[in-house]
């Protein structure tokens, strides 16, 4: 009888669909915080520095134009601040710190090599031309951080003489020992803020270079690295300081070889440091 038909069963639910698996999470974006960077050892940085000569050995050319433009600039400062001592001596180290903005060439010859591409000078010079808004932000933070810095020395010299000295007298009174007092000030300033400066941009240029990532993440990033691994990148810090320190003696003759590995090698040390 109709009344007495059982109801038909329900559908089987097919194994492939009970089966299927929850969608996994996207991945982090290249630019996100949470970047892994990879643990490096002391060796490291002499490592990076082989890499950076092997680069500069296989476009000569391009690294001895960079190379010279350091050089040159150099002396343009020299000549410039040579009647304001507090300027000069502030904005010349800032200018080393300020070494991974003006490298973005050398960033990109590395990236070519990398790739097993031919670099080329005309390439190396448009670098920044792709990531132009993230770049220039970066780089007005750190023109901040400089004109921070060149006043805060200012402060120091106006509160420890009378007067501003000229430049000879700049240099008296840093070897003065009758100035300990303004020498250790002198020096926890632009402690101070060359610390800051290379936390914030030790890989991050190169950073925004090869990755779809903002300034802000790029800075946060090496921020990291320094903290999370302060003693290797301390030491590169120094290898850095050191060898710029030695190629300035020359009259910045030195700048000219120095100048391109060492920018070679920052790219090496971002590469090293943070994982693909």
């Amino acid at each position: 009888m109709r009344g007495m038909d059982t109801p038909a069963p329900p559908p089987a639910i097919e194994p492939a669909a009970a089966a299927a698996p929850a969608p996994h999470a996207a991945p982090a974006e290249p630019g996100s915080p949470a970047l892994r960077l990879n643990p490096l050892r002391y060796g490291d940085p002499l490592r990076w520095l082989a890499l950076g000569w092997r680069d500069f050995i296989r476009a000569p050319g391009i690294g001895l134009f960079y190379g010279g433009c350091f050089m040159v600039m150099g002396w343009a400062l020299l000549k410039v601040y040579e009647n304001a001592p507090a300027y000069t001596l502030a904005l010349s180290a800032g200018f080393l710190l300020m070494g991974p903005f003006l490298c973005l060439g050398l960033y990109r010859v590395s990236q070519r090599l990398e790739a097993g591409q031919k670099p080329d000078l005309g390439d190396s010079l448009l670098a920044w031309d792709t990531r132009t808004g993230q770049l220039a932000i970066f780089g007005f933070v750190l023109l901040v951080l400089e004109m921070l810095w060149g006043r805060a020395t200012l402060v120091v010299f106006a509160v420890s003489f009378d007067g501003m000295p000229d430049f000879k007298g700049s240099l008296r009174a840093l070897l003065d020992p009758e100035n300990l007092s303004f020498i250790v000030a002198w020096a926890a300033v632009g402690a101070v803020f060359a610390s800051l400066i290379y936390a914030i941009s030790v890989i991050s240029m190169p950073m925004i270079l090869h990755r779809q990532t903002d300034a802000i993440t790029a800075g946060l990033t090496s921020l990291r690295l320094v903290l999370t691994q302060t003693g290797v990148m301390v030491w590169w810090g120094l290898l850095l300081a050191g060898l710029v320190f030695v190629a300035l003696l020359p009259w910045f003759a030195g700048l000219l070889l120095v100048g391109p590995v060492l920018g070679h090698a920052s790219w090496h040390a971002y590469r090293a440091a943070v994982a693909d």
